[in-house]
């Protein structure tokens, strides 16, 4: 048997590569997305040297496809939605129209159909999820007024691309060209149908899957195996997105969308989605490098014109109609522009579009390396996007003001960044600093009472962030490791900083920065090992305690005091000093 198939060598040369490109446009500035789509057409049929095998890494793209899906729907906030349903829905909708109808315009200039320009203009409507967010979390707009509405919008995007995948199949014959002499009823029976089994399959879901799901999850990890609910958690969203597939028709991706929405019903939604976030992150990679191995880069010189437009398609059409609209609901310049610069990219449902209208002969390949080229340009462009934009408002810093927006957010920051929000700087002094609300620190704010005098907590994820502020804890949200998070915390007046949080490496960046700002600052930080105590302490931690030493000192210390198990006290759990 040989040292290697053509399975093994597509995903280690795949992911080898993709992580060398990826880490290259990291340090350029660059979304890493970039250099994973660059892997694929490295390793693609287009260029010399090793080729992968094109039919297994669509496979392994479809994986890919299902557990990005899941992660969407596992993150779904019917909430959120509804809040500002009043500009995402019309908004969205109205965008894809336009951006539909340019992309058709195009088509049709470059002689194709009106299928394949109705595809074409699709594909070229919907943002990606992972740009997107992506940005908003750099700029810590996702808890604003104006990082919802762009959420929303994609929500929307993303639910009518799925509608989109389900009717297309159905119309496909139609859209194909020659409807004369076609019956009505031929068209609309097969679109009725499948409209059927989506309902049919939704119905299922909400009723039986939003009962079952949790149930099957809270059973699961009451077993105690954090491998046995891994897997609880890979099944479910696998296994619906097979079952949608093969009992009703249905897109991997509905099924997978809907078994994500059903599993955020349940309290363990956040374990979930972090015991499959790295399974989840490797197979999307593997899917940007599938999708860069069907791209042709000698596109670039056969058809500059044609990726020009599409290019300007994406950034500047979608961009001045989603600006357009936004202004005529009234917000602030600030919240327009902001939005606009979000989706003036596309992402992984257009590959997805483009891969469904190839297999059904409805749009040419030609089109699908257009797609693919402007994807790969406007991933890479977008962060210009934000840095002009950021410039462009600094200049300009009465404009928002003077702009009728009386829905505009109230914290709307004129600073010389004003599309990234601010962090709130804290006023405490000799106050106690504890970056992480995990399970440790949860149970160290419970336990404290007074002892800690003033508390700051740093907590990144909003869920916990809102279980401190309810506790009456004066709190930022952002990550500890984020340099103007920790210059927030007012660091060299405090009088202490427990780091909580359970990773070492990001631990020792905390550390190290903290020491930075206060070389006198007491800092104490958690390991789970001998080698993360040395890398903390190395990085400047004063004290480090990790709670294998903690346990067995507790325990000795109860044979010590020949403590009767019956009656335990919470001081016969405070490990002496």
């Amino acid at each position: 048997m040989p040292h290697y198939t053509p399975l093994i060598s597509t995903v280690v040369i795949g992911l080898v590569l993709a992580f060398v490109l990826g880490a290259v446009a990291q340090r350029l500035r660059i979304s890493p997305l970039v250099g994973y789509l660059l892997a694929g057409v490295a390793i693609g049929p287009a260029t010399p040297g090793f080729v992968g095998d094109l039919q297994i890494a669509n496979e392994l793209a479809e994986i890919g496809v299902i557990l990005l899906m899941f992660g969407v729907g596992l993150h779904f906030s019917m909430k959120d939605l509804l809040s500002v349903r009043a500009i995402a829905v019309p908004g969205a909708v109205a965008q894809i129209a336009v951006a539909t109808a340019l992309g058709c315009g195009l088509a049709l200039a470059l002689g194709w159909t009106i299928g394949a320009g109705l595809v074409f203009g699709l594909a070229l409507s919907v943002a990606s999820t992972v740009v997107l967010l992506r940005a908003l979390q750099e700029r810590r707009l996702i808890e604003t007024e104006r990082g919802r509405i762009a959420v929303g919008w994609l929500v929307v995007e993303d639910l009518a691309t799925v509608l989109a995948l389900v009717l297309l199949p159905a119309l496909a014959p139609v859209l194909k060209g020659g409807t004369s002499g076609i019956d009505p009823l031929a068209i609309l029976t097969p679109v009725a149908l499948t409209i059927g089994k989506v309902a049919a399959f939704i119905a299922l879901m909400v009723v039986i899957g939003r009962r079952v799901i949790p149930w099957v999850l809270h059973y699961v990890a009451h077993t105690g195996s954090r491998e046995l609910f891994r897997l609880a958690v890979l099944s479910i969203a696998l296994g619906c997105a097979f079952a949608a597939a093969t009992l009703f028709d249905v897109s991997f991706a509905l099924g997978a969308f809907f078994a994500g929405m059903m599993m955020a019903e349940s309290e363990l939604s956040q374990r979930a989605a972090s015991e499959t976030l790295p399974l989840r992150d490797a197979f999307a990679v593997l899917f940007f490098v599938s999708v860069g191995m069907l791209f042709d880069p000698m596109i670039l010189l056969r058809e500059p014109l044609p990726i020009f437009a599409t290019l300007l398609i994406i950034m500047i059409g979608k961009s001045v109609a989603a600006y357009v609209i936004v202004r005529m609901f009234k917000y602030s310049r600030p919240t327009a522009l902001t939005i606009s610069a979000s989706l003036a990219q596309i992402g992984e449902f257009s590959f997805i579009l483009v891969g469904l209208g190839v297999s059904l002969a409805l749009l040419p390949e030609r089109g699908r390396d257009l797609i693919l080229a402007g994807a790969i340009l406007s991933i890479l462009l977008n962060p210009l996007c934000f840095v002009a934009l950021d410039r462009w408002l600094a200049r300009h810093p009465a404009k928002p003001a003077a702009a009728p927006a009386p829905e505009a957010e109230a914290p709307a920051p004129e600073p010389a960044e004003p599309t990234r929000e601010p962090v709130p700087q804290t006023t405490l002094s000799d106050h106690v600093v504890l970056v992480g609300f995990g399970r440790v620190g949860r149970s160290l704010t419970a336990s404290a009472g007074a002892t800690c005098g003033p508390l700051l907590i740093v907590e990144e994820d909003s869920e916990l962030a809102a279980k401190a502020r309810a506790d009456g804890r004066e709190v930022i949200q952002g990550n500890g490791v984020d340099p103007e998070v920790l210059a927030a915390c007012n660091l060299p007046v405090a009088r202490f900083l427990l780091v909580a949080v359970p990773d070492a490496f990001e631990g020792g960046q905390i550390v190290q920065q903290a020491r930075t700002l206060n070389p006198g600052l007491p800092i104490v930080a958690r390991a789970h090992s001998d080698e993360e105590v040395e890398h903390l302490k190395k990085h400047g931690a004063t004290y480090v305690v990790m709670g294998e030493y903690e346990i067995a000192k507790a325990m000795l210390a109860l044979i010590a005091h020949n403590v009767s198990p019956a009656a335990p006290s919470d001081k016969d759990f405070v490990t002496p000093a």
